[in-house]
């Protein structure tokens, strides 16, 4: 069919004039505010992982060690986002092995504000109970990762789940002593994870990961420090596939692939996880592997590819089932 400047303004005209005879069907619609469920399902050999979102959070460019203001506003202009923030997602992921159901991180709960929050909602949306959850394993202790593990009652959220962390990060952020030498303004991060971490630790059900470890068959843990002492990444592979969950690797898409060399504030070891930074965009664009990132876009999964002497992300084509 040609297309012409009739066929274009007529089929402009008759959209208008259905508008119109539909006007007041539509102006009756109520505006919902929000997204349907957060939830999005990805095959990795015969296991199912599910991306669950518990929000978004802004992170001002100021909060990236040494990046330059006009370098970062250039790049995050490029992608049509406010030049001086970092819109960036938060994001969980269940991997269902057909005999296990293991949850990587908890999202925040109610510790960190209105536009984050809606993990438990977008488990429940999904159908899983919580009591079915087997395995809750930690990338990180911080509050956009623990904040789901405890219910609006500050009871446990997943009372038959064995809990999964490095001892690394027990050691740090559970330490009174650690705490006490804190600054000022990082002291919530520790008392936050004192009171969502220890009832599981207490509970008796935990397992301190060590690099290399399984978690449960398909699922291995490997050691990435740096954000934090005893930051995790988990891969999951059945048969011939594998997803890289990486929890904290970065924390803005279009600024840490340009520049893995900018470091956020939130790393308690900047040299260490720059450097672990560098080694996983290495591999993971070498090797080719489809990574899952807590701060990705959601769903969080794609791949990274070589862009000159840095990276870029590519995001994986949403399919529908």
């Amino acid at each position: 069919m040609m297309l012409t400047r009739r066929f274009v303004v007529g089929g402009l005209v008759g959209s208008a004039a259905l508008s119109a005879t539909q006007g007041s069907v539509w102006a009756k619609a109520a505006l919902s505010g929000h997204q349907v469920t957060g939830a999005y399902r990805h095959a990795v050999g015969s296991f199912e992982v599910i991306a669950l979102n518990d929000g978004m959070l802004e992170i001002p460019v100021g909060m990236f060690l040494k990046a330059d203001p006009a370098e970062a506003g250039k790049l995050l202009s490029g992608r049509s986002l406010p030049a001086d923030k970092s819109p960036t997602a938060v994001n969980a992921f269940l991997v269902n092995t057909g005999d296990k159901l293991v949850l990587i991180d908890s999202g925040t709960g109610s510790l960190m504000g209105p536009t984050m929050g809606r993990f438990a909602a977008n488990l429940t949306a999904f159908g899983v109970d919580p009591a079915s959850v087997d395995v809750v394993a930690m990338t990180h202790t911080h509050p956009d990762h623990f904040g789901g593990l405890l219910t609006a009652q500050s009871k446990i959220a997943f009372p038959k789940a064995q809990f999964v962390i490095s001892e690394a990060d027990t050691k740090f952020w559970l330490s009174e002593e650690v705490a006490a030498k804190a600054p000022a303004d990082a002291k919530p991060f520790f008392d936050m994870a004192r009171a969502s971490v220890s009832p599981y630790i207490a509970a008796g059900n935990t397992k301190f990961i060590a690099d290399g470890q399984e978690v449960v068959p398909g699922i291995t843990a490997h050691a990435a420090p740096g954000h934090t002492p005893g930051h995790t990444m988990y891969r999951v592979t059945s048969g011939g596939d594998t997803l890289l969950i990486w929890g904290d690797i970065i924390h803005s898409y279009a600024l840490q692939f340009a520049h893995p060399e900018w470091a956020i504030a939130y790393d308690v070891d900047p040299a260490t996880a720059i450097s672990t930074r560098q080694k996983v965009f290495d591999m993971t664009s070498t090797d080719r592997l489809t990574v899952a990132g807590a701060h990705l876009p959601f769903p969080g999964i794609g791949h990274v590819a070589k862009a000159g002497a840095a990276y870029a992300y590519e995001p994986l084509f949403w399919a529908p089932g």
